[in-house]
């Protein structure tokens, strides 16, 4: 039952080239660099990323977008990085945008052995009727578009309603972060940390964490835990510097002004 490994290198060791990712964190919060980091070392390449985003320039994710090691991304944002918009509108990546909220589903529904769901985002749009383009072509034209999905009327509550059919997403590994892990994988995120993270392990066939604090299994209060064991197969434990790294993605300030 104790899943921890020594090192990140060790716990990410057998991640192929090909390898489909869950990766938690949003924006540069609760983001598993360690296990980035270890991944980029290795040399794993051609990978498709389900993550919230792909993190900034020179961080987080953004590390093995810079390095060309990431052949597809199913995100609900590009947000703050430059080389992300760069490499899809040139064409050198492929982007399946989905919806914030219908991504974090696709993920919980692939933990729990639900193959597929429906819901109201996106109906009407190029979300449901197809034509989102995925791909570029080096000339700026579309090369690969999305699919339309299928869509139904359901009796709701109030009256009948368009809902478009979401399936659910199952990786081969997932790279989680959390501030507090046991031995035997049970894990406790910190604030906005606990988005994205408990998803993503959720939906990995093989979910590595790496967690600031690891303690002896019957420590974490069962009420506490947000993430059950059950989930997670391996563990590494942070040090100091390597828990320490949290950059601030926006720093805003303004000029205090004097009390007389």
């Amino acid at each position: 039952m104790d899943k921890t490994f020594d090192s990140a290198d060790r716990a990410i060791a057998d991640i192929p080239h090909g390898a489909t990712l869950a990766v938690g964190g949003f924006g540069l919060v609760g983001v598993p660099m360690t296990l980035i980091s270890a991944l980029l070392a290795h040399g794993s390449t051609d990978l498709e990323v389900v993550s919230n985003n792909c993190g900034v320039d020179g961080w987080g994710l953004g590390v093995l977008l810079s390095a060309g090691r990431i052949r597809r991304i199913v995100a609900s944002y590009i947000g703050e990085n430059k080389e992300f918009a760069r490499q899809y509108l040139a064409g050198e990546i492929e982007v399946e945008l989905t919806p914030q909220g219908t991504l974090a589903e696709r993920l919980r529904c692939g933990g729990v052995g639900i193959p597929a769901f429906y819901t109201p985002t996106g109906v009407g749009t190029v979300v449901s009727e197809g034509g989102m383009p995925w791909r570029y072509a080096s000339d700026g034209t579309v090369a690969v578009a999305s699919p339309a999905k299928e869509t139904r009327t359901i009796e709701s509550l109030d009256a009948p309603r368009q809902y478009v059919l979401e399936h659910a997403i199952r990786a081969d590994f997932a790279l989680v972060r959390a501030a507090k892990g046991d031995r035997h994988g049970n894990l406790v995120f910190e604030k906005s940390a606990r988005n994205f993270n408990p998803l993503a392990a959720m939906a990995g066939r093989i979910t590595i964490a790496e967690v600031t604090e690891l303690v002896e299994p019957g420590e974490l209060d069962p009420d506490q835990i947000h993430l059950p064991g059950i989930y997670v197969d391996r563990i590494v434990q942070l040090t100091a510097d390597q828990a320490g790294e949290l950059p601030i993605e926006k720093t805003t300030t303004r000029i205090r002004e004097e009390r007389g």
